[in-house]
């Protein structure tokens, strides 16, 4: 029997299975950013430790970076603080940091693919959920504790359980209006926000080989939000054609080697899975979240549903999303007055995404009393939608333009939901006080679907738009 990607990456990296029963894996890019890494740097000086490897180490800011005035000191206490850490930890070790005034600055789970850090057959390490993003590229890429920062920074390596691998085939192609989106909030619909618990997932199909890179990134981004410590899928000639040319990759004829390496990860033929889930891309239509998780999501043209319909749990956890969200069994969606629309986050804050946005919002105005906000996910995704008018096209929209950082998506810094807002969001969480208010409630589409309800001033199908 062959072997899938997974395996075969795992097996090259695996230095030995511990006592413990757990496998001891060489992380060959590590990613850190500035709220999860004190700690860890901390811990390894207590040990009288350094870093090991800081050429293999790569650092920015991004979670507490301020969207609007960047002036050092920042205005936050603690943000100021940590960004000061990770200056003087950088600097320290000798690794390079990217921040806030670096044009290489952006969100980690961005900078990593569009620099070329992130390459196929990769195992990478961040101290954030959403590093599974790089995944996309034939990379087994997982989210870190503190503690396990602190072990790859000194050895560079981390002590790990070896998941199952569920394929995803998600077979057909993407009706008009749908995009990568629907299809992870669709498949964490259907497999639930648990399924995959103790499962690394393959995405395959023709969906999926269809999609851009981005797509592709969007899709892994959100398979910790299905329960998967990983998600990943093979590279292929897209992936090669993406990572060309970049800053961190081979040149030359080294390229055209390393491409061929790359392609060698792909899942065998006849690779042996423990799990396999298919779901027809056809039959999605744009996707909404109506609750407080992922996968707690309509489409749009559906209903919400009955409680006497779900299971025990199920239904439990609707009622607490009914009560919080404000919203009754058999709502429908669309109409739903907003009262903020935020395109950005690691899922949703590439170029592409914003392209997509702007053709929706374009020759059209913000709906009355709607705060909008447009944040690049990093300094060059900003550069390129500058260079093609897509600033100008939201800023004559009535929305704000901002610069690189996650912004809204976690609330670390100043941008903030108050009170009850209800947020038309890009990003990837709907958790109660995400997005920086306990009562604020938050909707998870596509940025098509976010800048429909933006110029709608409400809940709308993107595909009922001019020109979708």
């Amino acid at each position: 029997m062959g072997l899938n990607l997974f395996d075969k990456v795992w097996d090259l990296h695996k230095v030995k299975t511990l006592d413990t029963g757990l496998d001891q894996l060489f992380i060959g890019l590590h990613l850190v950013h500035e709220v999860t890494s004190p700690q860890a740097f901390s811990m390894i000086e207590e040990h009288g430790l350094k870093v090991l490897y800081p050429d293999r180490t790569y650092a920015t800011v991004d979670h507490i970076v301020p969207t609007l005035n960047r002036r050092r000191p920042w205005e936050d206490p603690l943000a100021e603080k940590m960004m000061q850490a990770l200056e003087a930890n950088t600097k320290k070790y000798g690794i390079e940091l990217f921040d806030a005034a670096n044009e290489n600055q952006g969100i980690v789970h961005i900078i990593g693919p569009e620099l070329g850090l992130t390459q196929p057959g990769m195992t990478i390490a961040c101290g954030d959920s959403h590093t599974s993003t790089h995944g996309a590229f034939g990379a087994i890429a997982f989210g870190v504790g503190t503690s396990q920062i602190r072990d790859i920074l000194a050895t560079q390596t981390m002590a790990v359980s070896k998941p199952g691998v569920r394929k995803i085939e998600v077979t057909g192609s993407l009706g008009r209006g749908v995009y990568a989106k629907d299809i992870i909030l669709g498949i964490i619909r259907e497999l639930g926000v648990k399924g995959g618990i103790g499962y690394a997932y393959e995405y395959s199909g023709e969906a999926i080989e269809a999609l851009s890179m981005e797509g592709r990134m969007t899709i892994c981004n959100m398979s910790i939000e299905g329960g998967a410590r990983v998600g990943y899928v093979n590279p292929d000639q897209k992936t090669v054609e993406y990572l060309r040319g970049r800053k961190y990759v081979p040149q030359g004829g080294a390229f055209n080697k390393g491409a061929e390496r790359w392609l060698g990860f792909r899942s065998d033929t006849d690779a042996e899975y423990d799990d396999v889930f298919r779901m027809d891309a056809g039959r999605l239509t744009p996707m909404v979240s109506w609750g407080i998780n992922p996968g707690q999501s309509i489409g749009i043209d559906e209903k919400l549903p009955h409680l006497k319909d779900l299971d025990a749990e199920s239904a439990a956890s609707a009622g607490q999303a009914y009560r919080h969200m404000g919203f009754s069994e058999g709502d429908s969606m669309l109409g739903k007055p907003i009262d903020v629309a935020f395109i950005g986050s690691c899922t949703n804050g590439r170029i592409s995404d914003l392209r997509t946005a702007a053709s929706i919002v374009k020759g059209r105005r913000v709906g009355s009393g709607v705060r909008a906000l447009v944040v690049p996910g990093s300094k060059h995704v900003a550069e390129q939608a500058k260079a093609e008018g897509l600033d100008r096209i939201f800023t004559e929209a009535g929305f704000q333009w901002r610069g690189a950082g996650c912004s809204m998506c976690l609330a670390m810094n100043p941008d903030k939901l108050q009170g009850r807002e209800l947020c038309a969001s890009s990003s990837n969480r709907n958790f109660i006080g995400r997005q920086g208010s306990p009562d604020g409630r938050t909707l998870l589409m596509s940025p098509a679907m976010v800048a429909a309800a933006a110029v709608s001033g409400r809940v709308a199908d993107v595909r009922e738009l001019e020109g979708v």
